[in-house]
């Protein structure tokens, strides 16, 4: 009997021996000529017969049902390979065809001759055009610098730079446009001078990126890595109990680390050590962004930066191991380097090569991984006070069908610290708050929020006019603010090996100052002197944020002021908290009514920045009108505001005013960062002078005692 004869029933009956036990087969029957052909003609009028039919060909041609039915399913399968052997076939000839179109295609543009010129045509691809040209504007400012301080040394002073489309007008030292101090004020002596002899000024470092060789073996090891940690993050998303649990103090999703060791058990051999810490955190939100547009910033890492500039100092991709599907980040690979930051100058940076992996998961649903890699060589400029390692983080992102996205984000980390904590962080960091998953979806979440306000005309209720600003000019406004928020977060946590240079210190605080050259477009290349400190006050973070961003309070701690009223002549708001907005004050009873105070304060659940700078009314009117706001000059002071981290109970207040939590488990202070900026000179180097660190750290200190004094409690 035939069950699955093959071109047209037939099988071929191997002759074998019955007695060999190993060999036992039952033999086929072989369809005869006439049954085969019977079934051809059958097949050519209908490939799927029915019962009825079945029958009849049955009773015809001396077959059992079940054979016809078995040599109808066979032929059809039959059929459906030999079409799609023809398509195939079809197909490889036209890819061929094309290839070799396109080789033609490709040998005759090499060979095109202008005819204006009779040279070969110009570059069409506007990115290599565009990096051309970076390349070659930084040569041309690299020799210009070079050039100005030859003329320096030989002439006594620097060849002038081009002016920007903008006038800018240099900040002097500590005059800080505006601010005047006088008797009682703590501050003596003229502005900040600099020692800029000749030979005696070294040149503030500009350190390299490593270059990176990866080889094949390499790319196929980082591709296996990323798989395996894909894995174990969408897990670590989507399990809960009791791989997760809730914490009984403030709800927080908390990482049970024998659950992980089970599921996991060759997930991490450092578990075992004694000087390794873990943080793990997870959480979850909507965002206000779709899904695309989302993975389209995190796979590019200028606008990381962007999204997240109070998270990640610096960043870039160091080679792309795979691109993906075309046009889509599913399964793009890319090596890559970070630094992320807390905005004090107490909490060194964490930095570490990385590998980033973005997959389509379902239909409206996508995942991004990302898992240290270290088998890499570390250059010495990247020395931390800690060894950071990632193991598998990211997020989990689920589009909505109103344009929103859901977020569900896990942050995991194996910390070995080389230098102890400073006492201040101590709590924040070990409780995982610092870099854990709620800070970066808050952070998230504000900034999708600020993008989307760039769309709606009603938010700005007045401005310098009293009419209502234009699309336009908002969108100017925001983009100054945000350039100038930019500006003050990258100059807490300087790359490029710049050091933190301490200029006193106390058991209340104690200040810091370095110097960086400005690379801002805004203004010419110098030097820019910035002086920080953190101070820690018994105070609900929101309570702090409040007292500074209040046009009412500003006089009792703003130095640049000079203890004036000032009122609110612009606010545009951008967000649905009320203190994410940008405002543009004006200062009463000064010498300089041109001058303004441009500021954006943000916050969200993870703190608070109050950020402002001088700008003159000639810069904020180009703004208002529109216009490209990229040349108009900032430096930017203010203050970070974070809550401390501690526990109720835990001693962390000592005063009536310390914050009471309303139900999240932890209660405490803030920790407050005072930035300042100053341009000191235009020349790309420079060295302070003793007198120059007496008259940053008086300015300091007076900022800080003045907080003090206006909040009416006690530095700890």
């Amino acid at each position: 009997m035939d069950y699955g004869g093959r071109g047209g029933g037939s099988s071929s009956g191997d002759h074998h021996d019955d007695s060999d036990p190993h060999r036992r087969k039952k033999r086929h029957h072989r369809h005869t000529a006439h049954q085969i052909q019977r079934l051809e003609a059958m097949f050519k009028e209908c490939p799927h017969p029915d019962e009825k039919m079945r029958l009849q060909l049955s009773r015809e041609l001396s077959l059992a049902p079940r054979q016809i039915k078995f040599w109808f399913q066979n032929r059809r399968t039959q059929m459906k390979a030999q079409h799609e052997r023809a398509n195939n076939c079809a197909f490889r000839a036209e890819n061929d065809k094309i290839r070799c179109e396109n080789i033609a295609i490709r040998e005759a543009l090499r060979n095109i001759i202008c005819p204006s010129c009779g040279g070969p045509p110009v570059e069409e691809d506007p990115y290599f055009n565009e990096q051309k040209l970076q390349m070659e504007n930084a040569q041309l400012k690299e020799e210009l610098d070079r050039v100005s301080s030859i003329a320096a040394k030989y002439i006594g002073w620097p060849i002038s730079h081009p002016p920007p489309v903008m006038p800018v007008h240099n900040i002097s030292s500590m005059n800080l446009s505006m601010a005047s101090f006088g008797p009682g004020h703590g501050i003596t002596g003229p502005s900040i001078d600099l020692d800029l002899l000749p030979g005696s000024s070294p040149t503030i470092p500009t350190l390299p990126f490593p270059s990176m060789s990866i080889t094949d073996m390499d790319k196929s090891l980082m591709a296996d890595i990323a798989g395996n940690a894909m894995d174990e993050l969408i897990k670590l998303l989507q399990t809960n109990e009791p791989l997760w649990m809730k914490s009984t103090t403030d709800r927080r999703d908390v990482l049970d680390h024998e659950s992980y060791e089970r599921m996991f058990p060759k997930a991490n051999k450092h578990l075992k050590n004694p000087n390794v810490r873990i943080e793990a955190s997870r959480d979850s939100g909507v965002v206000i962004m779709n899904c695309l547009a989302l993975i389209d910033m995190f796979m590019d890492t200028n606008k990381v930066v962007e999204l997240f500039p109070t998270i990640v100092s610096r960043a870039r991709i160091v080679d792309v191991i795979s691109s993906g599907m075309l046009g889509s980040h599913s399964g793009t690979l890319q090596l890559m380097y970070e630094e992320l930051q807390v905005l004090s100058p107490l909490v060194p940076t964490r930095q570490f090569y990385f590998l980033r992996f973005c997959q389509q998961i379902e239909q409206d649903s996508w995942a991004i991984v990302d898992v240290s890699y270290d088998d890499l060589p570390q250059d010495s400029q990247f020395a931390s006070p800690c060894r950071a390692h990632r193991l598998p983080s990211g997020c989990l992102i689920q589009d909505m069908p109103n344009g929103y996205s859901k977020v569900t984000w896990v942050e995991h980390w194996e910390i070995e610290e080389k230098a102890p904590i400073h006492r201040f962080y101590r709590d924040l960091i070990h409780s995982g708050l610092a870099f854990g998953a709620e800070r970066w979806l808050a952070t998230l979440q504000r900034m999708c929020e600020r993008f989307a306000c760039l769309m709606v005309t009603n938010t700005s209720t007045r401005d310098l006019g009293g009419v209502i600003p234009s699309l336009e000019s908002k969108r100017s406004m925001m983009k100054l603010a945000q350039r100038m928020v930019n500006n003050f977060c990258a100059s807490i946590n300087p790359s490029n090996g710049h050091q933190w240079t301490t200029l006193s210190g106390s058991n209340e605080f104690e200040v810091r100052a370095t110097l960086h050259r400005s690379t801002d477009p805004g203004q010419s290349s110098g030097v820019v002197l910035s002086a920080a400190t953190t101070i820690w006050l018994p105070i609900p973070p929101q309570n702090v944020f409040n007292f500074f961003r209040d046009e009412r309070t500003r006089p009792q701690w703003d130095v640049l002021s000079n203890q004036n009223q000032v009122q609110e002549v612009a606010h545009i708001a951008n967000g649905s908290n009320p203190g994410n907005c940008i405002s543009v004050l004006r200062a009463f009873n000064t010498s300089q009514n041109n001058m303004l105070i441009l500021q954006e304060s943000c916050t969200d659940s993870s703190g608070s920045l109050v950020v402002y700078c001088p700008i003159d009314l000639p810069a904020i009117n180009i703004a208002m009108s529109g216009e490209d706001p990229s040349y108009i000059p900032l430096f930017s002071s203010g203050f970070t505001i974070s809550p401390d981290g501690r526990l109720a109970g835990d001693g962390a207040s000592t005063s009536s005013s310390t914050a009471v939590d309303g139900g999240g488990g932890r209660s405490g202070g803030s920790l407050i960062t005072v930035v300042f900026q100053i341009l000191v000179n235009s020349l790309p180097s420079a060295k302070m002078s003793s007198e120059s660190f007496t008259t940053v750290n008086n300015l300091i200190s007076n900022t800080v005692q003045q907080i003090k004094a206006a909040l009416n409690c006690s530095i700890s």
